[in-house]
């Protein structure tokens, strides 16, 4: 079977917290809500609506979200970094002839604006999928690695029967990511082609 890497989006192939904490200090100001966006964008990684629970009431959540993933095109997608190896990371997977999947819990249509904006090129992006369900995905593409930054990349990878590579470029320790059952840590993406070459 051909190769086929999964990738998460946030803090693993693209750093997003500028532009996120930029659309939830906006959100915050044309809603009147306080939001404190610094802790918001330490935490990145669960869906969209369980950061949103933490500031609006449960029968404003559908509204508040929708509103955000329209202020995030305006003020999130040029403020995004790409971060260190990710382009290599994703040159790697094709110089041996593999695909790339993108699999991520971010609103779909604004992962492709990241992906078009920091010139990434998938041949799968899948959004609005957490821990298992992103499992249900890597395993519909035929994934046999999956590298994300968060515990919930690290589940997705077991549910899919996946290698699970976990990036120190998260919220999370590389001792962290060990302990939680990552099969490799790496300190960044710059890592991952050497780690590829041998894994292979």
């Amino acid at each position: 079977m051909a190769l086929t890497v999964g990738f998460d989006l946030d803090m693993t192939l693209l750093d997003t917290r500028p532009g996120i904490k930029a659309t939830y200090d906006a959100l915050a100001a044309e809603t009147g809500t306080w939001i404190d966006s610094e802790l918001a964008v330490s935490r990145l990684g669960p869906p969209l609506l369980h950061e949103l629970a933490n500031w609006f009431p449960a029968e404003r959540l559908d509204a508040i979200a929708d509103r955000y993933r329209e202020m995030y095109r305006e003020h999130a997608v040029a403020a995004t970094l790409v971060l260190p190896g990710a382009r290599e990371a994703v040159a790697a997977v094709r110089a041996r002839g593999g695909r790339v999947a993108v699999i991520t819990g971010k609103y779909e249509r604004n992962a492709r604006l990241h992906l078009e904006h920091s010139g990434l090129e998938a041949d799968v992006l899948i959004g609005d999928l957490w821990a298992e369900t992103k499992g249900d995905a890597l395993r519909e593409h035929g994934a046999g690695i999956y590298v994300g930054d968060h515990l919930g990349d690290i589940v997705g990878a077991r549910a899919a029967g996946a290698v699970a590579v976990a990036v120190a470029t998260g919220p999370y320790t590389a001792e962290e990511l060990r302990a939680a059952g990552a099969d490799a840590v790496l300190d960044d993406l710059t890592a991952f082609p050497a780690w590829l070459a041998d894994a292979l």
